[in-house]
């Protein structure tokens, strides 16, 4: 347990990238979606022994990911994302503005957690139609995904996935 709450702590995290976007921009093409995935997939992949299985495996949760906050975000403010990365965790961040509804319905008291090993009893899996897939992706990636409030309108999604090339 102390091993998951320390893959939250960014500062055992060396930033690799950052992209910032206005939302109406995003939103304006679907295309993003796949343009920004793909991007930051091949980074993910560097320095693995085998770059494109790992960016192509990783390329699903991370447009799943980008997917989400195209659908939840609203057309003001800023989008952004960010790669960074430790010795066994590659981390992706994603903060966008998002009505309060949206916000409400992903974030319990403080923040939520989806990662491989929690189970459904413990008081921090968001359990909505989203979360269910990215409690998917998590468990077959064997990542832990956040979820915490950003700000005054805004989510930000955190998705820590293993540096390790042992996907099944």
């Amino acid at each position: 347990m102390e091993e998951e709450a320390s893959r939250f702590d960014d500062h055992a995290f060396v930033p690799m990238v950052s992209l910032e976007m206005n939302v109406a921009m995003f939103k304006s093409q679907w295309q993003f979606c796949d343009e920004i995935t793909e991007y930051l997939s091949d980074l993910l992949g560097q320095g693995h022994s085998d770059p494109a299985r790992y960016s192509n495996f990783l390329s699903v949760a991370a447009n799943e990911l980008v997917e989400l906050a195209f659908r939840a975000t609203n057309e003001r403010g800023k989008i952004r994302f960010s790669l960074s990365r430790n010795a066994t965790f590659n981390r992706l961040r994603i903060a966008f503005p998002c009505d309060e509804e949206f916000r409400r319905k992903h974030i319990k008291v403080g923040s939520s957690e989806i990662g491989h090993g929690l189970d459904n009893g413990s008081g921090h899996l968001v359990t909505k139609p989203d979360d269910a897939l990215l409690s998917n992706l998590a468990t077959i990636l064997g990542a832990a995904i956040r979820i915490e409030r950003d700000g005054e309108d805004g989510i930000e999604i955190i998705a820590d996935f293993p540096s390790a090339e042992d996907f099944q």
